[in-house]
């Protein structure tokens, strides 16, 4: 799932939160400074993630996408999965989808200063550009799939990857991957609303 999902999913707690996101953003050493709440939300950042990479609903959305895809189908849906949650907030939360976004980017001022500076730089511009809400518009994937390709980039020595071309499988496949959504998501809601239990 990509950041949007991850928020709604997580405990409603602004640490928790800022952990969830976390899981893309923190790797390796620095993970072990976070203090226990950022740590708590960050394992459950893996808990979706590995949820959903296993689920067969999710793995047939990828094999919806154009074979060109492949190596990066599971990024595609779970950018393409957040429109659909966005264009359908209403039915999985009883607040505004702006409204939600921005008690999140709020809640947050406090914590920043205990994450290290790359992850800071992320999502000051994460909350400038208002990412999380963006996620309703089209023009607002393209702009994530952008920020991907660059991410991707900056990683390769020798290819140049550009996703941005792949907005046009989120148009083409959109009713086939949204019944795969409204399939999926209620039973990861469920599993991770175990997990937190526990």
């Amino acid at each position: 799932m990509n950041w949007l999902a991850h928020l709604l999913l997580a405990e409603p707690n602004p640490e928790l939160r800022l952990g969830n996101l976390l899981g893309d953003l923190v790797k390796g050493e620095e993970r072990k400074i976070l203090n226990p709440q950022l740590q708590r939300g960050l394992e459950c950042h893996q808990a979706i993630d590995i949820f959903t990479d296993k689920h067969s609903i999710v793995k047939c959305s990828k094999k919806r996408l154009d074979p060109q895809y492949r190596r990066f189908a599971g990024i595609l849906v779970d950018v393409f999965y957040d429109y659909i949650l966005a264009n359908n907030w209403d039915d999985y939360s009883d607040r505004s989808l702006i409204e939600f976004t921005t008690t999140i980017y709020n809640s947050w001022s406090e914590y920043l200063t205990e994450i290290p500076p790359y992850s800071q730089a992320v999502i000051h511009r994460m909350i400038a550009e208002n990412w999380l809400y963006s996620y309703r518009s089209l023009d607002g994937i393209e702009s994530t799939l952008a920020r991907i390709s660059y991410r991707l980039n900056r990683k390769s020595k020798s290819k140049r990857y550009d996703l941005t071309p792949a907005i046009a499988e989120l148009e083409i496949n959109y009713s086939e991957l949204e019944r795969d959504f409204q399939e999926f998501f209620p039973q990861l809601r469920s599993y991770i609303s175990d997990w937190q239990i526990n």
